[in-house]
Formats: C-alpha cells, structure tokens, sequence
C-alpha cells in the first residue's frame, strides 16, 4: 500500500489544485523540483558548460534508471526532448518505404504518429492500412496476425491511447511481430510511470514515452528505447558531435541509443526526470497500478450514474484515463467550467486519436486522468462538479 499523504504531503500542487490532468502533466515533487533549481542555480553561478560536464555521471544514471524501468540496457536508451521527437527520429532512421509497401496501425494510434507515418506513404506509394479492433474495443491481434506479409514494414501500436481507457495487449502484439521479423514501434507515452514495462516480454523494437505524464518529471523529458540489435538498421536523419564525431577515419555513429541525441541537452531537466524515474521505482509499479486502477474504477462508476453523462472507455483492461462527455456541455466548456473551481481536466480533440474518435462520432471528449494521488475526496469532488454542470 502506498502511503498516499505523505506523497501529498511531498507534491506542492496538492495543496492548490484538484489534479485530474495526470494524462498530460502531473504533478512534481518537491524533490524533483529541488533537483531541477539546484542546477540551474549552479550553472549560473558556474557555468552552464561547465556544469553540464560535472553532472556527467548523473545524466548517465537517469538512463541507468530509465533502464531498469523498462528492463532494458542503458546503451538502449536515449534521452529526447519528447515523445514525439524521439518516435519520429527512429521512424526517420529506418529504410525509406518503398511502392508497395504496407505499415500496420491500430485504432487508436497516437495523431501525430498518424501523420508522419500518412506523408511518407503518400511520398514513396506505401500505404497505411488499420487493424481493427476486437468485440472489446481493444487492438485486434488476431486480425493484425492475418493482415501480415512481406510487405509489411512496420507495426506501430499505441499501447494506451489519450482519449479512452483501453490498455491495447502490447506483449501479444510483440509476439507475432518477432515471429514474422518485423520491426514494432510501441508508442508508450501513456504507459510509462502507471503500468509495468518490460521490453522484452513486450518484443518491441522502439519503445517512447514522455516524462512528464504519470513519471511526474518536468515538461521537455522524454525516454527513446531502441533494442540494440534493431540499431544497427537505423540510420539517423542527421548527426551531432555525440551521435557520431567526424575524425581522420571520417563518421564513427555511436553503437548505441545515444547515436539519437545531441551534445546539446537540458541537463537540470533530465536530472529531474532521473529524480522521478527513482521514485517510481522506489515506490513500486504492481502497487502504482493498483492504486490507479481502484482510482479510476470507482471515477468511471460514479460519472456513469450521473444523468446525462456518458462514459466512452472500451477494453477489458483500462488504464488512468476516463473520458466522457456532458449532454448539452462541449468538453472545453466542461473543462473551463471545472478550472473556475481549480479542478483541472482536458478537453481532448479528436486529432489525438482521430481514427477512434472519428468511427466512434467524437469531436471531443473530456479526459479525467487519475494518479496515485488521487484521493477519494477528489474523486467526490470533481463528481459533484459535474453532477452541478449535467443539470444546467
């Protein structure tokens, strides 16, 4: 069990706000905060430059963490500025698609995903083909096992979309493509801090997330996971000092997952990312995942009895976010509503996961997004709020 005042206690948003955003941001530490402004005051005081070479070790240790996290190797992880940087840097590296070739995708792939994928199809004459879902609303593997073949040069899938809560089967997905050899992109940016992650049960070959969901690391953090026998296959679209010097025996890329990021980098930023991974660990994903589950459970129950509210969250096994919508109420009127009582939520569009919201007739839903420090009280808080709105 998890001591969740006292972690209150440690986050100083929750003595201001009813945070029910974790999906986008969540909450700092106070230690991570301290972590992040001790530097920023030491490369004032010091030096940027010369701070960044002394924290060296300590960057290197935020990916030793990121590692241990993900049950991968710290050669196997770079640190990007975000999760979208760091997924469109490892599609950019692979061959360029060619006529005729397919790339595979879910319902509920992540928007931006979609359109870098869509403009390279549309350049070279691939195509972007989408797996169904199944009767639960969750990633079909059946249906992606009998759409391979040996056109197929990608499968991506999101393991949790933004906007509903379904937690798509990722280790399933894995498993067929390793069978058939074929490059995965798991993008896990809603993943990441709430659920287990092993990549090696999961048998991806990229694996994102941002730090700054349910990690509660600062904004601008991100983890990029590349299996080290699929890097060999990558060829970055452009290079850095780090990623592969120019020497007498020309370019050298790095044999690692550093060979994606650059020499310039927010140090303070990534030593609290470090301070945030360290906390997940110490606290424990099993009971992190149990206490969101519990959280988000008795939110979607209660939100489904109040008049007029629906609730669009699919699959059999779901993840922190709830979404739903307000009879009479657009989702952005719902969410400034609710900040007029400093209860925070998002008013998500459907260019997150536009294939989902489209085929479900959703322009926009409200995300409530829980974490363990959800408490009961706001739970209760935030569903009188809207019981409030449904009646107006």
């Amino acid at each position: 069990m998890l001591d969740i005042q006292a972690l209150r206690a440690a986050t100083p948003g929750c003595a201001r706000i009813t945070h029910f955003n974790h999906a986008s941001c969540s909450l700092p530490s106070h230690e991570t905060l301290a972590i992040i402004k001790a530097h920023l005051d030491r490369e004032a005081l010091h030096g940027p430059s010369e701070m960044g070479v002394a924290v060296a070790a300590d960057i290197q240790q935020t990916r030793a963490s990121a590692a241990t996290l993900l049950g991968a190797d710290a050669t196997e992880i770079a640190l990007t500025g975000s999760g979208s940087q760091g997924w469109g840097l490892a599609f950019a590296a692979m061959p360029p698609l060619r006529a005729g070739d397919r790339v595979l995708v879910g319902m509920h792939e992540w928007g931006g995903n979609l359109a870098t994928l869509h403009r390279a199809a549309e350049r070279a004459g691939a195509r972007v083909e989408v797996v169904p879902n199944d009767e639960a609303g969750a990633f079909s593997v059946e249906a992606l096992a009998g759409m391979l073949d040996e056109r197929v040069r990608l499968v991506a899938l999101t393991w949790c979309p933004a906007t509903n809560g379904v937690v798509n089967d990722a280790a399933a997905v894995g498993r067929i493509t390793r069978g058939a050899d074929i490059p995965a992109f798991v993008d896990a940016g809603q993943a990441i801090g709430q659920l287990p992650v092993d990549v090696e049960a999961i048998g991806c070959d990229v694996l994102k997330g941002a730090g700054r969901k349910a990690l509660r690391g600062p904004r601008g953090t991100a983890l990029l996971y590349i299996r080290k026998s699929f890097l060999e296959r990558l060829e970055p679209p452009y290079l850095d000092v780090l990623s592969a010097p120019y020497g007498p025996h020309g370019v050298i890329p790095r044999d690692d997952a550093r060979r994606f990021e650059t020499s310039e980098n927010p140090f303070a930023l990534q030593l609290g990312l470090g301070a945030a991974i360290r906390a997940t660990l110490q606290l424990g994903l099993p009971a992190i995942r149990a206490t969101i589950d519990r959280q988000a459970t008795t939110l979607r129950a209660a939100l489904a009895a109040i008049p007029g509210v629906a609730v669009h969250d699919v699959g059999a096994v779901r993840s922190s976010i709830v979404s739903f919508t307000v009879e009479g109420h657009a989702p952005a009127s719902v969410r400034d509503r609710l900040a007029l009582e400093a209860i925070t939520v998002g008013a998500i569009a459907e260019a997150y996961t536009p294939l989902d919201m489209q085929a479900r007739g959703l322009p926009a839903i409200v995300r409530a997004s829980v974490s363990y420090l959800t408490t009961d009280a706001e739970i209760e808080r935030l569903v009188s709020a809207i019981r409030r709105i449904s009646k107006d």
